[in-house]
Protein backbone atom coordinates (compact mmCIF):
# COMPACT_ATOMS: atom_id res chain seq x y z
CA UNK A 1 0.00 0.00 0.00
CA UNK A 2 2.73 2.47 0.86
CA UNK A 3 4.58 1.84 -2.39
CA UNK A 4 1.41 2.41 -4.39
CA UNK A 5 0.68 5.58 -2.47
CA UNK A 6 4.19 6.98 -2.90
CA UNK A 7 4.56 5.83 -6.50
CA UNK A 8 1.14 6.60 -7.96
CA UNK A 9 -1.09 8.64 -5.72
CA UNK A 10 1.12 11.19 -4.00
CA UNK A 11 1.29 14.32 -6.10
CA UNK A 12 4.65 15.93 -6.87
CA UNK A 13 5.35 18.36 -4.04
CA UNK A 14 2.91 16.54 -1.72
CA UNK A 15 3.75 15.88 1.91
CA UNK A 16 3.97 12.59 3.76
CA UNK A 17 3.83 12.29 7.53
CA UNK A 18 6.43 10.00 9.03
CA UNK A 19 6.54 8.49 12.50
CA UNK A 20 10.04 7.61 13.70
CA UNK A 21 10.19 4.74 16.15
CA UNK A 22 13.54 4.67 17.91
CA UNK A 23 15.05 1.43 19.13
CA UNK A 24 18.28 2.59 20.80
CA UNK A 25 19.39 -0.88 21.91
CA UNK A 26 18.64 -2.63 18.62
CA UNK A 27 21.99 -2.48 16.83
CA UNK A 28 25.16 -4.38 16.21
CA UNK A 29 27.82 -4.05 18.89
CA UNK A 30 30.27 -1.19 18.37
CA UNK A 31 33.26 -3.40 19.16
CA UNK A 32 34.51 -5.26 16.08
CA UNK A 33 37.24 -7.05 18.00
CA UNK A 34 34.79 -9.71 19.22
CA UNK A 35 32.98 -11.40 16.34
CA UNK A 36 29.28 -11.71 17.10
CA UNK A 37 27.47 -14.87 16.08
CA UNK A 38 24.09 -13.55 14.99
CA UNK A 39 20.64 -15.12 14.63
CA UNK A 40 18.24 -12.71 12.90
CA UNK A 41 14.49 -13.31 12.80
CA UNK A 42 12.60 -10.85 10.62
CA UNK A 43 9.59 -11.93 8.62
CA UNK A 44 7.88 -9.44 6.31
CA UNK A 45 9.22 -5.91 6.55
CA UNK A 46 11.13 -7.00 9.67
CA UNK A 47 13.86 -8.04 7.22
CA UNK A 48 14.96 -4.42 6.61
CA UNK A 49 17.39 -3.96 9.53
CA UNK A 50 18.93 -7.37 8.90
CA UNK A 51 19.64 -6.51 5.29
CA UNK A 52 21.46 -3.45 6.66
CA UNK A 53 23.25 -5.50 9.35
CA UNK A 54 24.49 -7.97 6.73
CA UNK A 55 25.58 -5.19 4.36
CA UNK A 56 27.46 -3.52 7.20
CA UNK A 57 29.19 -6.72 8.27
CA UNK A 58 30.15 -7.52 4.69
CA UNK A 59 31.55 -4.01 4.11
CA UNK A 60 33.63 -4.21 7.31
CA UNK A 61 34.84 -7.74 6.56
CA UNK A 62 33.26 -9.26 9.68
CA UNK A 63 33.45 -13.03 9.25
CA UNK A 64 31.31 -14.14 12.19
CA UNK A 65 28.42 -16.52 11.57
CA UNK A 66 25.03 -15.24 10.41
CA UNK A 67 21.70 -17.08 10.41
CA UNK A 68 18.60 -15.42 9.00
CA UNK A 69 15.00 -16.52 9.44
CA UNK A 70 12.79 -14.74 6.92
CA UNK A 71 9.44 -15.32 5.34
CA UNK A 72 6.14 -13.87 4.29
CA UNK A 73 3.06 -15.09 2.48
CA UNK A 74 4.34 -15.87 -1.04
CA UNK A 75 7.91 -16.32 -2.25
CA UNK A 76 7.03 -15.02 -5.72
CA UNK A 77 5.87 -11.61 -4.46
CA UNK A 78 7.21 -11.20 -0.93
CA UNK A 79 10.84 -12.34 -1.09
CA UNK A 80 12.36 -8.96 -0.21
CA UNK A 81 16.08 -8.60 -0.99
CA UNK A 82 16.02 -11.99 -2.71
CA UNK A 83 19.10 -11.40 -4.88
CA UNK A 84 21.22 -10.12 -1.99
CA UNK A 85 20.12 -12.85 0.42
CA UNK A 86 20.74 -15.64 -2.08
CA UNK A 87 24.14 -14.19 -3.00
CA UNK A 88 25.11 -14.03 0.69
CA UNK A 89 23.84 -17.58 1.16
CA UNK A 90 25.89 -18.76 -1.83
CA UNK A 91 29.11 -16.99 -0.82
CA UNK A 92 28.90 -18.00 2.84
CA UNK A 93 28.26 -14.55 4.34
CA UNK A 94 24.94 -16.05 5.43
CA UNK A 95 25.73 -19.42 6.98
CA UNK A 96 22.08 -20.40 7.14
CA UNK A 97 19.06 -18.93 5.37
CA UNK A 98 15.77 -20.32 6.70
CA UNK A 99 12.75 -19.32 4.61
CA UNK A 100 9.06 -19.69 5.50
CA UNK A 101 6.31 -19.00 2.95
CA UNK A 102 3.01 -19.24 4.77
CA UNK A 103 0.65 -19.34 1.78
CA UNK A 104 2.68 -21.31 -0.76
CA UNK A 105 1.67 -24.72 0.62
CA UNK A 106 -1.40 -26.25 2.21
CA UNK A 107 0.36 -26.23 5.58
CA UNK A 108 1.15 -22.73 6.85
CA UNK A 109 4.82 -22.43 7.72
CA UNK A 110 6.06 -19.49 9.77
CA UNK A 111 9.52 -18.57 11.05
CA UNK A 112 8.70 -19.87 14.54
CA UNK A 113 8.06 -23.32 13.02
CA UNK A 114 11.52 -23.27 11.44
CA UNK A 115 13.12 -22.25 14.75
CA UNK A 116 11.63 -25.32 16.40
CA UNK A 117 12.33 -27.57 13.41
CA UNK A 118 16.02 -26.59 13.62
CA UNK A 119 15.92 -26.38 17.42
CA UNK A 120 19.08 -28.38 18.05
CA UNK A 121 21.14 -26.18 15.74
CA UNK A 122 19.45 -23.02 17.04
CA UNK A 123 20.33 -23.94 20.61
CA UNK A 124 23.88 -24.94 19.60
CA UNK A 125 24.36 -21.44 18.18
CA UNK A 126 23.06 -19.92 21.45
CA UNK A 127 25.36 -22.20 23.41
CA UNK A 128 28.31 -20.86 21.39
CA UNK A 129 27.39 -17.27 22.23
CA UNK A 130 25.00 -16.20 19.47
CA UNK A 131 22.87 -13.10 19.87
CA UNK A 132 19.23 -13.17 18.76
CA UNK A 133 17.66 -10.21 16.99
CA UNK A 134 13.91 -10.16 16.28
CA UNK A 135 12.21 -7.48 14.19
CA UNK A 136 8.65 -7.13 12.89
CA UNK A 137 5.05 -7.59 13.90
CA UNK A 138 4.45 -7.24 17.65
CA UNK A 139 0.90 -8.57 17.67
CA UNK A 140 1.44 -12.15 16.57
CA UNK A 141 4.90 -12.90 15.23
CA UNK A 142 6.95 -11.60 18.16
CA UNK A 143 4.98 -13.56 20.76
CA UNK A 144 5.00 -16.74 18.64
CA UNK A 145 8.74 -16.46 18.00
CA UNK A 146 9.43 -15.81 21.69
CA UNK A 147 7.36 -18.87 22.66
CA UNK A 148 9.23 -21.02 20.11
CA UNK A 149 12.60 -19.85 21.45
CA UNK A 150 11.45 -20.61 25.01
CA UNK A 151 10.47 -24.15 23.95
CA UNK A 152 13.80 -24.71 22.18
CA UNK A 153 15.78 -23.52 25.20
CA UNK A 154 13.68 -25.65 27.55
CA UNK A 155 14.06 -28.75 25.39
CA UNK A 156 17.76 -28.55 24.57
CA UNK A 157 18.97 -27.13 27.88
CA UNK A 158 16.57 -29.50 29.68
CA UNK A 159 14.88 -26.74 31.68
CA UNK A 160 11.38 -26.24 33.00
CA UNK A 161 9.39 -23.21 31.79
CA UNK A 162 10.54 -20.94 34.64
CA UNK A 163 14.20 -21.82 34.14
CA UNK A 164 13.90 -21.30 30.36
CA UNK A 165 12.41 -17.86 31.05
CA UNK A 166 15.32 -17.06 33.38
CA UNK A 167 17.78 -18.24 30.68
CA UNK A 168 16.23 -15.85 28.13
CA UNK A 169 16.03 -13.03 30.69
CA UNK A 170 19.77 -13.43 31.18
CA UNK A 171 20.28 -13.20 27.40
CA UNK A 172 18.21 -9.99 27.34
CA UNK A 173 20.22 -8.51 30.19
CA UNK A 174 23.45 -9.34 28.32
CA UNK A 175 21.99 -7.74 25.13
CA UNK A 176 22.04 -11.13 23.41
CA UNK A 177 18.26 -11.16 22.85
CA UNK A 178 17.09 -7.91 21.30
CA UNK A 179 13.72 -7.09 19.78
CA UNK A 180 12.42 -4.24 17.67
CA UNK A 181 8.74 -5.09 17.33
CA UNK A 182 5.97 -2.75 16.32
Amino acid sequence: MTSTYLGSRLQVGGAVGVYVHKAPHFHLPDDDTVPLIMIMIGPGTGIAPFHAFLQDREARGVTAENWLFFGDQHAANDYFYKDALEAWDANGHLNTLSLAWSRDTDHKCYVQHLIELDGAAFFAWLDRGAAIYVCGDALRMAADVDAAIHRVVAEYEKLDADAAKAYLDALRKAHRYQRDVY
